[in-house]
């Protein structure tokens, strides 16, 4: 039975509001490590979380995936409903759980018991996902590679603590602020989807689907009647670099820049990946170098605009079908075997203008939706930090 002392005040980071006081996190919480080692239960069903099962710096339940006695190859951690789960591992992650069920977990967790007479589980389980303790927990680490924290450091740091009522107070308000976030996180993450399919919408309608009929003037042309294919040329790594005059394009784009060769394109043309990447098309800018996991058109056979032949492509997945093997490439003859929809080189450049416009209006969608989820981990941050400042 644990000698219940009233916590040591002691002094603090900044000034609590009256009735709080600062403790360490010993005195009101220890580790309630109760193992379980392999096949010691094998016929048992079990709840398992692991680090992939809680979400950085989110206040969600765990999803745990249900494991069989015999299926557990490594000792785990028992844990009871409302322990809380504090993962030592990469602090920075912030990853933090306190379910209401029992299970088992990784021993990357640390099960921590708290004095619920002083300290409520889910008070101290949003205290240690906010971004002062964070900040604790990330200098107070073992281990380069694999930065844990020490676990003198973990009893050794300091909570503001209220009463009891108070906490049941923060707590609730924290809840229902948060579940507000993710509501808006679930609609932000809606809208990037619908983002995504506005510009495939848009593309499907620019470009009919092959065999289908097409507008007066247009036409179905095999590649092979559009441009000659050339494979690119072999370049060492350690020729690659940050910078230099020259680009260096491999099967998904730009890779690195190179000086002193000749280069191979000398005027803008597209890339294919041939190797790996398979289909990948971008445009590459002269003068540049083309590995041997690409290839690139060098000879055009009819007037065509160069944007408007890359986003055909693209859209077209050269890529879909690849030939299997240690890995998925495309050979010159099945890409010259693709139907494309060829109109009159002005009519390519108003379906590249308009694609363009479009392209860039989602593209500030895109940049705003990234804004407002920078946003949103923001104001969650500030919730939590003036939660423990009396602030909330």
């Amino acid at each position: 039975m644990r000698r219940r002392r009233m916590p040591v005040m002691t002094e603090g980071p900044y000034k609590l509001p009256e009735g709080w006081r600062w403790v360490k996190l010993g005195e009101v919480a220890w580790r309630e490590a109760n193992l379980l080692k392999p096949s010691e239960e094998p016929s048992k069903r079990f709840r398992y979380i692991g680090m992939e099962q809680v979400k950085s710096g989110q206040w969600e339940e765990p999803q745990p995936i249900e494991v069989e006695g015999h299926e557990i190859k490594s000792q785990v951690v028992k844990f009871r409903p409302g322990i809380v789960l504090y993962g030592r591992l990469r602090p920075y992650l912030n990853k933090v759980a306190v379910p209401l069920f029992e299970g088992v977990a990784s021993t990357e967790f640390v099960p921590i018991a708290t004095r619920q007479d002083v300290l409520i589980s889910h008070y101290l389980g949003a205290f240690l996902r906010s971004p002062a303790f964070v900040t604790y927990a990330s200098h107070n680490t073992t281990g380069s590679r694999q930065p844990r924290v020490r676990y003198e450091a973990l009893w050794e740091a300091l909570i503001p603590l209220p009463p009891l009522s108070e906490q049941q107070r923060i707590v609730a308000k924290v809840e229902a602020l948060l579940e507000q976030i993710r509501e808006a996180r679930i609609l932000r993450q809606k809208a990037c989807e619908d983002t995504d399919r506005l510009w495939q919408t848009v593309l499907t309608d620019a470009f009919p689907r092959p065999g289908t009929d097409l507008p007066p003037n247009w036409r179905w042309v095999k590649l092979g009647e559009v441009f000659v294919l050339r494979n690119g040329k072999f370049i060492r790594k350690s020729r690659l670099g940050n910078s230099g005059d020259i680009r260096v394009y491999g099967s998904n784009g730009l890779i690195g820049y190179t000086r002193g060769v000749e280069p191979i394109i000398h005027t803008n043309t597209i890339v294919i990946g041939r190797v790996g990447t398979c289909g990948a098309v971008n445009i590459a800018l002269a003068p540049s170098w083309v590995s041997d996991n690409a290839m690139y058109v060098c000879e055009w056979l009819t007037d065509c605009d160069l944007s408007y032949i890359a986003l055909v492509l693209q859209h077209y997945n050269l890529g879909a079908f690849p030939k299997q093997g240690a890995q998925p490439s495309i050979s010159q003859s099945e890409v010259y075997q693709r139907f494309i929809p060829l109109s009159s080189l002005e009519e390519q450049r108003r379906i590249v203008a308009y694609l363009e416009a479009v392209r860039e209006k989602v593209k500030a969608l895109k940049e705003g939706q990234v804004q407002t989820g920078a946003e949103l981990q923001r104001l969650e941050q500030s919730i939590l930090d003036s939660a423990f400042k009396g602030e909330l």
